[in-house]
């Protein structure tokens, strides 16, 4: 529901290794006849030993039907000189294109996609449902998808629904058409109901054309629910990627099935924020660290490609198996820039992949194509329905208010605006903490539309905030309130800490020459400059999932005194609308507040 990043595991972390120079195409050395890419023989009849498959792919697209905005809507491309440029990039009228421009002449293609199709989207989705972005995927002819964490995000019977169809069970019908469904499957492998310990949804799909097929399992991260509300898992269990991939994959052989890929919403992070680095150029996988690796590295060899996603990263990568071949690993960062175009040698005398020729893009979805009518048409269609409530100001900003680094501007202003809300609830509240994965982007000064630059209008709102938790205060003594800022960098955080974004008047330093918990250095915790007592009782705001002890901040899970709010959305609305005017804008939050040193 929440944060991109992940609960540790008991698997390791690889060390992160720097990857330079420049590769749009990763391949494994090719080791074939020669024949073997053109799926055509030499003078005779029937098909050829050999059909190249196209397997286009992305991830993380999480509803975004209109061009993403501000970085979220860039990617960063390395070029010959070394130097680098970004590029604005993503929208589903451009996705289509560019996916329906890539399948011509390509006579065996599929296309799948890594999980987080929705969850956490912009107001045209996330106000129905996600039912407008079912309908985008159905059009894009996407074959199979496995789910993410945020499938989960209203519950396993809300995932049923956008997989089989049938009108909201709150809000109804939202067109004179009955919502019929996601046209592909969505694959949920290691994802158990806890009374019938079967999977939840299909653990696998046969993708078949002519006498080529190929097996698709898909998992989400065993952390799931470390990071989604426990009413969206209640009931659920998430069980080990490798274990289950392995299990399937048997299953598959049993059946016949040799050509094997696992759809893994579990990502790594690579050396470079470019999406066209070369991950291999200090030898296989180095240039990717996180708990993709552990993953690739023993899921059995029987599987010939990894098709992953959940940290919103680009790279295209070969990693070990376990029987020591590089195997293919690619991510096609987030929100629709970016799709992977991915060639698997189908064998026919084997049923297997090839896989020393099995090669990889990932290809930009660049705004300078025609834009797909028919994806025009669906986005015209829902927004006009989304109009009358996303149109409304319900602030005025003097800048873009960005989202990015340790300590964000947008993350201080929604901890400001919680802060400020809670203070209503109760006066004697004292502080407000944000997680930051629920600061899903910023805000831009410019005008997406017709509401004149530096208006904030509750769509742009909603982009920011669409988990709809609710603003809750508890009471923690001081030493709970340290307790938890050690909980950003240490525990199940330790290896890739969550900051939390502080409401004016908390200052503390963060030292990251040290590790663990001691990067938290404990005398500079203050507030409005005097320092925290361990004995006194703080009143702090945070919204539900952290109350509820997510993203692995158990101790803001026992706190008492409990008193529940409105939604998040509309405190910092709320906000907003009282600090800012068109003669008077809101500037953005100096990021002060927590002093860094590294």
């Amino acid at each position: 529901m929440q944060a991109k990043s992940r609960p540790s595991r008991r698997r390791s972390y690889a060390l992160l290794a720097s990857a330079a120079g420049l590769a749009t195409v990763a391949a494994l050395a090719s080791a074939l006849p020669a024949d073997a890419h053109s799926g055509k023989g030499h003078g005779h009849h029937g098909p050829s030993r050999y059909q190249d498959v196209q397997l286009l792919s992305f991830n993380d697209l999480h509803g975004n039907l209109e061009p993403p905005s501000g970085s979220s809507g860039r990617v960063t491309e390395t070029q010959a000189d070394g130097t680098t440029k970004t590029i604005d990039a993503g929208g589903v009228e451009y996705l289509a294109t560019h996916l329906r421009q890539a399948r011509k002449g390509k006579a065996y293609s599929v296309t799948a996609a890594g999980g987080d199709m929705v969850g956490a989207s912009p107001l045209i989705s996330g106000l129905f449902h996600d039912e407008p972005t079912i309908e985008a995927l159905n059009k894009l002819d996407l074959d199979v998808t496995t789910v993410g964490n945020h499938e989960f995000d209203e519950g396993a019977r809300e995932l049923a629904r956008l997989q089989n169809g049938g009108c909201h069970p709150t809000d109804g019908c939202y067109t004179d058409k009955k919502f019929k469904g996601a046209d592909f499957p969505y694959l949920a492998a290691n994802v158990l109901d806890e009374k019938t310990d079967k999977p939840i949804l299909k653990p696998y799909w046969v993708w078949k054309k002519k006498d080529v097929r190929i097996g698709f399992i898909g998992v989400t991260l065993e952390g799931t629910p470390g990071i989604v509300s426990a009413d969206g898992v209640k009931g659920l269990a998430f069980k080990d990627e490798v274990e289950t991939i392995n299990k399937y994959a048997k299953v598959l052989q049993r059946q016949g099935v040799q050509s094997i890929v696992a759809l893994v919403h579990e990502g790594g992070f690579p050396s470079s924020s470019s999406y066209n680095y070369d991950c291999d150029s200090a030898g296989p996988g180095s240039g990717i660290s996180g708990p993709i690796v552990d993953i690739a590295k023993n899921v059995t060899p029987a599987v010939d490609a990894l098709v992953t996603g959940h940290t919103h990263t680009a790279y295209v990568c070969t990693v070990d198996d376990p029987a020591g071949n590089p195997r293919m690993v690619t991510s096609a960062a987030s929100f629709g820039r970016l799709y992977t175009d991915t060639t698997l040698t189908y064998d026919r005398r084997t049923g297997d992949i090839a896989r020393t020729a099995v090669q990889s893009a990932n290809h930009v979805v660049t705004r300078d194509v025609a834009k797909a009518p028919d994806m025009t048409d669906l986005i015209s269609r829902w927004n006009t329905l989304a109009a009358p409530i996303g149109n409304r100001a319900i602030g005025y900003i003097s800048a873009d208010v960005n989202s990015t680094g340790t300590e964000s501007p947008m993350g201080d202003l929604i901890a400001d605006a919680q802060f400020a809300y809670g203070k209503e609830l109760d006066p004697g509240t004292d502080l407000a903490l944000m997680n930051p994965g629920g600061v899903r982007a910023g805000l831009t000064y410019a005008a997406k539309g017709s509401e004149g630059d530096g208006v904030v209008t509750y769509a742009e709102g909603f982009t920011v905030q669409p988990f709809a938790n609710t603003v809750n205060l508890q009471d923690f003594t001081g030493a709970q309130l340290i307790q938890v800022l050690k909980e950003q960098v240490s525990g199940s955080n330790a290896a890739a800490p969550k900051i939390l974004q502080p409401s004016k008047g908390l200052t503390y330093t963060l030292d990251l020459t040290k590790t663990g918990a001691d990067r938290v250095v404990t005398d500079s915790v203050k507030l409005n400059g005097t320092a925290i007592d361990p004995a006194a009782t703080y009143r702090v705001a945070t919204n539900s999932f952290l109350a509820g002890g997510g993203d692995g901040f158990t101790t803001l899970g026992q706190g008492t005194g409990d008193l529940v709010g409105t939604d998040d959305l509309s405190a910092l609305a709320e906000y907003l609308t009282a600090n800012s005017s068109a003669a008077s804008p809101l500037a953005p939050p100096a990021t002060d507040r927590i002093t860094i040193v590294q």
